[in-house]
């Protein structure tokens, strides 16, 4: 298995870290090949995760700074005119494709792909990407007729910007990953590719699967695209934004084309993955595992009395929003004793009241200081803080935003968004009731233990690699007669007609 990433895993700094250590320890009838991107200087200094016995190597490369060592083996300049007549082409097309409003992935599809093979026959596009013709045919693209106004408006400078960041995330197809004279086999050599996002990390998978037929599964916990359209790079001109972001766009649409299975954590981010181009019939939801161990002592000990007899509330997740201290206000004059703590969230400026505590991490002895859990505010990916009370067995009151009402199912209560009254009321129908508490909390408990853990999420992924690959072709002839899907379909002897017993036979025996 070629498992691709980008700013994660190995790197002990990074995100999807855990989940992606914990498949790999959970798959072990399986090899890996880790094929990782960093994402910053700091992210390499960080080191790596201590890797399990079944990871056979480690390819690594960076998506920040000048382009990896092994990737510029040969300059633009000493491109023949045939060569740069095809890259100037190729980018043309791509540029085009970014440019152009209206439906441009046949276009975009095309230009990459050409692209890729120009960089496998050349050894490489680093300069080329950064050249005087790329910016040449980034700058025509701008300025043809229907391209879009922000476009339109891209000046020298910022086409400069854009041509350097289209570099970074292009620098998978310059890469030494997919064979080399010297008998690295690299990526011809995994059965199945395995990216942890639709951003540059799948484009490795793209050209395996362009070269070798090699299948790509994708899994986001994060939508790629959706991340970038919120969190991208901050301080660029609007034409750059523009640019890049509707690259972007389109790489995510061709990495959802291409991949035979599409994965998310939740139905929320299943319907960004289905808005940004995915097909419905590819798409899979398998849950985060979390491990549930953590919380067993917590959540098998049942609900214990707040200290002193005062009913509290447990703060665990989500943004600290205005209606959650008029929400506040509304209960302290309904129980003025109750209080508040607020765990894992700095305390807010100015925001000193009676009742209210504060403390900046959270852990599953911090579930026993509440009654109640309550989650406020927009809530961004799978709840985990949810998550995490619905393991300690407690009672819970949430918005009905994101993917907050599929995570709960029957088992907490769910109120309007931003309705600081509903939310009040809520938690005072569950401080005032214990048994209903002890109830939901119970159950709440059972759904986490059947949907959220470690062993779902690892059978789910290797169910999966088993779905994947028997409808692939074989990379490689395998001896060993015990390996799942090993031989090809047709590789057994063709059935032969008996013409006396009417009846077929196999291999010319009854």
């Amino acid at each position: 298995m070629g498992l691709l990433s980008e700013g994660g895993y190995p790197y002990a700094a990074g995100e999807g870290g855990e989940w992606c250590d914990r498949l790999v320890r959970g798959l072990g009838q399986h090899d890996f090949e880790l094929y990782a991107f960093s994402s910053s200087a700091r992210q390499e200094d960080s080191g790596w995760h201590a890797l399990p016995g079944n990871v056979r190597r480690v390819r690594a490369a960076p998506l920040w700074g000048g382009p990896a060592p092994g990737c510029p083996p040969r300059a633009y300049g000493t491109y023949g005119r045939g060569e740069q007549r095809r890259f100037a082409a190729h980018f043309g097309d791509l540029a085009a494709a970014i440019t152009l409003p209206g439906d441009q992935a046949y276009r975009f599809a095309d230009g990459l792909g050409a692209l890729a093979d120009l960089a496998r026959d050349e050894g490489g596009l680093a300069a080329a990407l950064c050249s005087e013709t790329a910016l040449r045919a980034l700058e025509t693209a701008c300025r043809a007729p229907g391209a879009s106004p922000a476009a339109y408006g891209a000046r020298v400078a910022d086409l400069v910007v854009v041509s350097g960041l289209l570099e970074r995330a292009l620098r998978p197809l310059s890469l030494d990953w997919y064979g080399s004279a010297d008998g690295d086999r690299g990526l011809s050599a995994v059965d199945l590719c395995h990216a942890t996002s639709a951003g540059p990390a799948a484009l490795p998978g793209l050209l395996a699967k362009r070269f070798f037929g090699t299948p790509l599964l994708v899994t986001e916990y994060e939508v790629s695209l959706r991340e970038y359209y919120l969190f991208g790079p901050a301080g660029l001109s609007l034409p750059v934004r523009t640019l890049l972001s509707a690259f972007h766009k389109q790489l995510a649409a061709r990495v959802y084309a291409e991949a035979a299975l599409v994965t998310s954590g939740d139905a929320h981010g299943r319907r960004w993955q289905e808005r940004c181009g995915a097909d419905r019939a590819r798409l899979r939801t398998i849950h985060p595992g979390m491990d549930a161990s953590l919380y067993e002592t917590v959540g098998e000990g049942g609900e214990e009395a707040p200290a002193a007899g005062a009913p509290t509330l447990l703060w665990a997740g989500g943004r600290v929003e205005p209606h959650l201290w008029e929400a506040l206000d509304a209960l302290h004059e309904a129980e003025p004793t109750l209080r508040l703590r607020v765990v894992g969230h700095p305390p807010e400026p100015d925001c000193a009241r009676e009742g209210v505590t504060y403390g900046q991490a959270i852990g599953p002895e911090d579930y026993t200081a509440g009654s109640v859990v309550l989650l406020s505010g927009a809530v961004d990916g799978f709840p985990a803080a949810l998550a995490e009370a619905m393991f300690c067995g407690r009672a819970t009151v949430s918005p009905d935003v994101g993917a907050v009402r599929e995570i709960i199912g029957g088992t907490g209560l769910v109120v309007p968004p931003r309705d600081p009254h509903a939310l009040a009321d809520a938690c005072l129908a569950l401080l005032h009731d214990p048994a209903r508490r002890a109830r939901l909390g119970a159950a709440a408990r059972a759904r986490a233990l059947e949907l959220f853990t470690v062993e779902q999420n690892v059978a789910a992924f290797g169910a999966l690699y088993l779905e994947v690959l028997s409808r692939a072709p074989v990379q490689h002839a395998s001896t060993d007669p015990s390996l799942p899907f090993s031989r090809a379909a047709g590789s057994h002897p063709p059935l032969a007609w008996s013409p006396r017993s009417a009846s077929p036979t196999w291999a010319g025996r009854p």
